[in-house]
């Protein structure tokens, strides 16, 4: 029989044991195990992430631009930025370049926590300092969202005569919102075939582990949309939105407006560079309208971030990534060289999708 005075000091041990530091029932305390920079970094680029590494896979929705945050000069002045994170690692995009010779100091506060829901050990800081230069742009993350030639919430629809090369899939929507494809389903249940797909092609009501894979890519995609939005631009409202005989080199170009291709788009750079287009309206290709890398470009370095819809006209070529949270339409004859992630639908008009290699 348990006593009161067991249970006086039973209490007295467990209420010693958290201010100890002692492990909680849910998991270890994470702790911050590596930044980008590091700390007392010197020449820091300007157009950078500030990256955390942790011990434990965290929760997202604790890292927020209030727990993670970034501060310069005498008064710490706050630097505005956005906090994207997945499983171990999140980052700090500044809304803008830093700005240079500049001291400046990141926080992570005991306010994040990990996905278990137990808070960090203890705030951390690091400084660093900046330089006067840009870095070479970053890869966008695509996560699991990067299996995928085409990835859609609410449905997918393809007329004959289309062609994808890669895998297809479709979440939280079902088989039912993929239309065009005459499924054939795998033995397994967990995927179908089809004779417009070379690849899988994958849905919600599939069998296990289909329907927690295509819950990561969807959740990855948005992620790295989110990503994408939040870089600092180099080039801001470029042509008024329309650009036709240009030659762009790598960079992040941002327009408040809609963005229109309607003859020929050249990018222009090696086989590393990165190219984020971030347009805040409606992207648009007119017919015949294409975009071509030269130099040893490569289109899974090229990233069209849309806040609306994106239209391929008839006959146009699009190289990259496209991450749209409108719906995605291509033409008839259309032709994409990357991958079409949509936060709505997908469409394709006797139009062909290629995957690009890794």
């Amino acid at each position: 029989m348990t006593t009161p005075l067991q249970l006086t000091l039973g209490a007295a041990l467990f209420s010693l044991g958290l201010a100890c530091g002692a492990p909680s029932a849910l998991g270890p305390a994470p702790t911050v195990q590596s930044t980008a920079p590091i700390d007392g970094a010197m020449e820091v680029a300007l157009n950078g992430a500030i990256t955390a590494n942790f011990s434990e896979a965290m929760d997202s929705a604790s890292l927020t631009s209030t727990t993670f945050t970034l501060t310069s000069g005498i008064g710490e002045k706050v630097v505005p930025g956005t906090v994207t994170s997945a499983d171990f690692k999140a980052h700090f995009w500044p809304t803008a370049h830093l700005a240079p010779s500049t001291v400046f100091h990141a926080t992570i506060t005991t306010e994040v926590t990990s996905a278990a829901g137990v808070a960090v050990a203890t705030t951390r800081s690091w400084t660093f300092a900046t330089g006067t230069s840009l870095a070479e742009g970053q890869q966008v993350p695509l996560g699991a969202a990067g299996d995928f030639a085409l990835l859609a919430t609410e449905g997918i629809s393809a007329l004959p005569g289309s062609g994808v090369t890669g895998d297809v899939g479709v979440s939280p929507a079902t088989s039912k919102a993929l239309s065009g494809f005459d499924l054939m389903p795998d033995g397994t249940g967990a995927f179908s075939s089809s004779p417009r797909v070379e690849g899988r092609v994958l849905a919600a009501d599939d069998a296990s582990p289909t329907p927690a894979t295509l819950s990561a890519a969807v959740a990855d995609q948005q992620l790295a949309f989110t990503d994408a939005a939040g870089r600092a631009s180099d080039v801001t409202e470029l042509q008024q939105g329309a650009l036709d005989d240009l030659v762009l080199a790598p960079g992040v170009y941002r327009w408040s407006t809609d963005l229109t291709v309607p003859g020929e788009l050249t990018l222009k750079g090696g086989d590393s560079e990165v190219w984020v287009f971030q347009v805040a309206g409606q992207l648009t290709l007119g017919h015949g309208a294409r975009v071509t890398l030269v130099g040893g470009a490569l289109p899974r370095h090229v990233f069209w971030q849309v806040a609306g819809q994106v239209e391929v006209g008839p006959a146009a070529h699009l190289e990259g990534v496209v991450m749209a949270q409108g719906r995605i339409a291509l033409g008839s004859s259309a032709s994409v060289c990357g991958r079409l992630l949509s936060q709505r639908t997908i469409s394709l008009d006797c139009s062909t999708v290629v995957q690009p290699r890794q």
